[in-house]
């Protein structure tokens, strides 16, 4: 009798044991402790913020938890990027990425490369577009060329600050056209009051901020910086088949910190692919300009690493790279 309840007080003891894992393990089911943060590299009103609070939207609703993005912006990206590396890599701090880990760190604005993050999906690609006040004298990027040629080093051209990713397409852009003007830095949210306001003559920016602009009248793109005319603006040409071989087009998708656990990756992804997939998403791209291009984790991560490879080749010819 006795050995049978040893027995018995042994089962219970295993039956405990095995089922307090996974009793804990759904008590501590990913993501249940709190909000999970999109740390975002640009400030309200960018074109990165705009594109991360519609991404956060359909993130909630997937993940079953509330997504925030949080600005953090300054130094082209390098701010932001420094903030969330720093984190715990538990699924609960994200942050916006974009082809500015690259250009920050090969500009000397960031100590650390892509490989401080793991990749977790590319959500959009946006095309970098050269744009005028509409009431302007330009109407093509033949004119404002012809312009600049005959006033060399006195057109001045916006970005989102040094070594941003529209500094870094505008450097490109008009040195491809031997024209030598004046870059002028802002921060993201200063770019297209500036423009509107006559302070500078031209400006490359990312959609985003833009749309509102083009839809009301007051901003007319000249070219976009990419390998073909974008289904959202057919009617707008490239500068590649206007002459100008600079193909520069931006992505942004979600990283982490490096070291997060691959299933927290992997529930982050599939809310991500669901949302970026969704026609909700896709009809408030188009009103954006945005195009959604979903990948996966691991192409993600091999697309990073190409492209770094890239702006670390582009920036050196256009003598924008630097140690960190």
């Amino acid at each position: 009798m006795q050995a049978q309840t040893k027995v018995q007080a042994a089962l219970i003891s295993i039956a405990l044991v095995t089922a307090t894992p996974a009793a804990l393990s759904q008590e501590t089911a990913y993501p249940k402790k709190g909000n999970v943060e999109i740390t975002v590299l640009f400030p309200a009103g960018s074109s990165a913020d705009i594109t991360a609070r519609l991404l956060a939207q359909g993130m909630s609703r997937h993940l079953g938890a509330n997504v925030i993005t949080v600005n953090r912006p300054g130094a082209g990206g390098a701010i932001g990027y420094k903030h969330a590396a720093a984190q715990k890599p538990d699924g609960y701090s994200l942050v916006w990425n974009s082809n500015s880990i690259s250009t920050t760190y090969h500009s000397g604005q960031l100590p650390f490369d892509y490989k401080s993050f793991d990749p977790v999906a590319r959500v959009l690609v946006e095309p970098p577009l050269l744009a005028v006040r509409a009431d302007g004298k330009w109407k093509k990027l033949a004119d404002l060329v012809a312009d600049a040629k005959a006033y060399p080093g006195q057109m001045t051209v916006a970005n989102s600050g040094t070594g941003s990713h529209t500094h870094i397409t505008a450097v490109a852009m008009f040195k491809a056209a031997g024209l030598n003007v004046i870059h002028v830095p802002y921060s993201a949210a200063q770019v297209v009051p500036n423009l509107i306001g006559g302070h500078v003559d031209t400006m490359v920016q990312l959609p985003g901020a833009l749309a509102a602009h083009v839809a009301s009248g007051r901003i007319r793109i000249l070219a976009a910086l990419t390998t073909g005319r974008d289904p959202g603006m057919p009617d707008v040409p490239t500068a590649k088949e206007l002459g100008y071989n600079v193909t520069l087009e931006a992505w942004r998708g979600i990283a982490v910190p490096r070291g997060t656990p691959p299933a927290v990756i992997a529930r982050l992804e599939a809310a991500i692919r669901a949302t970026a997939t969704s026609p909700e998403f896709s009809a408030a791209s188009d009103k954006l300009y945005v195009r959604p291009a979903f990948l996966p984790a691991g192409p993600f991560g091999e697309l990073i690493a190409r492209e770094d490879a890239e702006m670390s080749r582009i920036m050196q010819q256009i003598g924008l790279k630097k140690s960190p």
